[in-house]
């Protein structure tokens, strides 16, 4: 394996949302001079920051985790301001009570939003009319955006190429080990076949559902993960709804709303959505089992649901179905957070593990990267002088 010529401050693994973040953060925040920034795909966010649900999150969706509702409301003022051309926020966003089945009623809903201090209104009975009465309690007005992709990829690649991040492409990390001194060796192989060791004193391993498939010294998280193939559906829908984004909460219903990238609705549905899962572990590639799933599509039952509540998106038409794997903490399954993972591994000093349940949970991890104390190169240089010339 030949090495890299020239030693990184740090390695980012992962050219997702949160790698390439995390990449620029490291340079503009961090004074990092060398950051070399490696994805397994042809490009950068083509996984899970494409291929999900597009949604903002401005807490609503979450009225048995304050916590992640509470960061969601922070969070989505930060992102507007950051991301302003990626944001979609000129369309209608209706969140509705089911009357049966619903882990929380109407008024719980309404006070949960004022709690955390979530814009809320009545729906008018123009946008009441849509759904059946005899299934929904109640319908509400809120605040709730969504973001595209396409736009983010686009940020990304010109933030990267601005800041002087080394982006490696098509090239898999397989081996993270201990080197001289506090050095650390990362180990890739291109696309072509060839091998490269990379040394750098710090790794960030970003690459979400594939966190536990690095060998060597890379220990693996000690959060328990749950994997998930997962299905969104892409439909277009009738003029009437194309402002428009609905969520029937809170069990196994569904939600569409648009999906900026495409021109298109997302559909998600609690019960047809997921399709596989299991416990994470290492050597079980995620990605390799997506590969060979079959992929067929639960869509038709997801309308056949959705039809029910709202009977005019009869007309909606299925056009194509994302698949993605979806990872979350095992530990958050019952009452759906969706806080950020984030781990220093003493074994390995210098290596974290960052997985985000959500575009905004950026925030979150950045916060705890500002706590951490990262030496960059001038800091090294300084340090030598002074126990050379002290």
């Amino acid at each position: 394996m030949a090495p890299s010529h020239t030693g990184q401050e740090a390695v980012v693994i992962g050219g997702g949302f949160y790698g390439t973040t995390i990449a620029a953060y490291l340079v503009r925040a961090r004074g990092m001079k060398r950051v070399t920034l490696i994805e397994r795909e042809d490009a950068l966010l083509k996984r899970a920051s494409c291929n999900n649900q597009a949604r903002i999150h401005n807490g609503y969706h979450y009225p048995r985790s304050f916590t992640t509702a509470y960061r969601s409301r922070v969070n989505l003022r930060k992102f507007v301001l950051d991301w302003p051309d990626a944001v979609k926020r000129d369309f209608t966003k209706l969140y509705a009570i089911a009357r049966q089945h619903s882990k929380v009623t109407a008024k719980q809903f309404e006070r949960f939003c004022h709690e955390i201090d979530a814009n809320i209104r009545p729906a008018p009975p123009a946008l009441r009319s849509l759904f059946e009465s005899r299934l929904i309690e109640d319908v509400f007005l809120v605040e709730e955006y969504a973001f595209d992709s396409g736009r983010l990829a686009a940020w990304a690649a010109n933030e990267l190429g601005a800041c002087g991040v080394q982006v490696t492409t098509g090239t898999r990390v397989t081996d993270v080990a201990r080197g001289s001194g506090s050095a650390l060796t990362v180990a890739v192989q291109h696309g072509n076949g060839s091998r490269e060791s990379i040394a750098c004193h710090y790794v960030f391993n970003c690459t979400y559902s594939g966190l536990n498939q690095i060998l060597g010294d890379y220990p693996g998280t000690q959060t328990h993960l749950k994997q998930e193939i997962a299905e969104i559906a892409l439909i277009a829908v009738p003029p009437r709804f194309q402002d428009i984004g609905v969520t029937v909460m809170d069990g196994p219903f569904f939600s569409t709303m648009p999906f900026p990238a495409r021109g298109l609705h997302s559909l998600s549905h609690v019960r047809y959505t997921p399709h596989l899962n299991w416990s994470d572990e290492s050597g079980v590639d995620p990605y390799e089992r997506l590969s060979v799933y079959p992929r067929e599509s639960r869509v038709d039952r997801m309308l056949r649901d959705v039809v029910r509540y709202i009977p005019s998106l009869s007309q909606a038409r299925h056009v194509e179905s994302l698949f993605e794997v979806k990872t979350v903490l095992a530990k958050n399954e019952i009452d759906d957070g969706r806080p950020i993972l984030f781990e220093k591994h003493p074994q390995l000093p210098g290596c974290f593990s960052v997985l985000g349940g959500k575009i905004d949970n950026i925030y979150d991890v950045l916060e705890k990267l500002d706590a951490e104390r990262l030496e960059t190169e001038a800091d090294r240089c300084q340090t030598d002088a002074g126990v050379i010339y002290g």
